[in-house]
């Protein structure tokens, strides 16, 4: 996915006839012989998701260039068919060992296990539940993030069932949902639960217009990314330990026991 952070599979099945046989004959097995994709080609064909291509090999699965991209201070790879029509983001794994593998090698993301949240930009934070709750929770999330949209309404039902919770949304876009920026822009413009409801049930929100909320965000981020917060969504506890992933709302009550 880049709207949505999936691997997708596709299968074509093709009747072998005596045709394809003289196609294959004639056009060999080196594949990068007849398909090529430069930087500069990469960049202005991805242009609607940003970033910047640092390298380009052969995908370990036939078809596919393997790009390594990088968006604000992160690094990621993505897929790009040899027709240059269709993208592809996820992993590969091997089908014997049942591990990752790809042409580039990524640095290991830092392990994160606690975080001091007196240091959590909370002034940047959406509040839901009770702003003046003895439990707290700080949640970094995504609108566009699939998983996040489902952990959002538990959170939802953790509010309304635990009157001395706070849970502060802290809204982290992720490079790969390009979108998710300003639909957590116009949530902190607005300051309206209405808004962010709507932003993780993906319906239209507000055009965000205030170079506040732009720094904002960007705050946020770079917290995460200097604090080691990889993904979304990811929790901070009131004890500063950290939880990857998301919890129904009677998980979320026992965690905060």
């Amino acid at each position: 996915m880049l709207k949505q952070f999936i691997i997708a599979l596709s299968v074509v099945t093709i009747a072998v006839s005596p045709s394809l046989v003289m196609a294959k004959d004639v056009h060999g097995t080196d594949c990068a012989s007849c398909h090529t994709l430069s930087d500069l080609e990469a960049t202005n064909l991805l242009n609607k998701i940003g970033g910047t291509v640092k390298s380009i090999k052969p995908a370990p699965v036939k078809g596919f260039f393997e790009l390594l991209m990088e968006k604000d201070g992160k690094q990621g790879i993505i897929y790009l068919d040899y027709a240059k029509k269709n993208l592809m983001q996820g992993m590969v794994f091997n089908l014997q060992t049942l591990q990752p593998v790809s042409a580039h090698e990524l640095p290991k993301p830092k392990q994160v296990t606690t975080i001091a949240p007196q240091s959590i930009p909370v002034d940047k934070a959406f509040v839901i539940g009770n702003p003046k709750g003895s439990k707290k929770l700080y949640v970094f999330t995504d609108p566009d993030c699939p998983y996040c949209r489902t952990f959002h309404g538990e959170l939802k039902k953790l509010a309304k069932t635990e009157p001395d919770v706070a849970i502060y949304i802290m809204l982290m876009p992720l490079p790969m949902h390009p979108q998710a920026y300003d639909k957590s822009r116009a949530v902190l413009e607005s300051k309206n639960s209405d808004v962010l409801d709507k932003a993780f049930e993906g319906k239209d929100v507000p055009k965000p217009t205030q170079e506040g909320s732009k720094k904002a965000i960007d705050e946020i981020i770079k917290f995460a990314n200097t604090n080691g917060i990889n993904g979304t969504p990811t929790m901070v506890l009131s004890d500063g330990r950290v939880q990857v992933g998301g919890r129904d709302a009677e998980g979320l009550k026992k965690l905060l026991e």
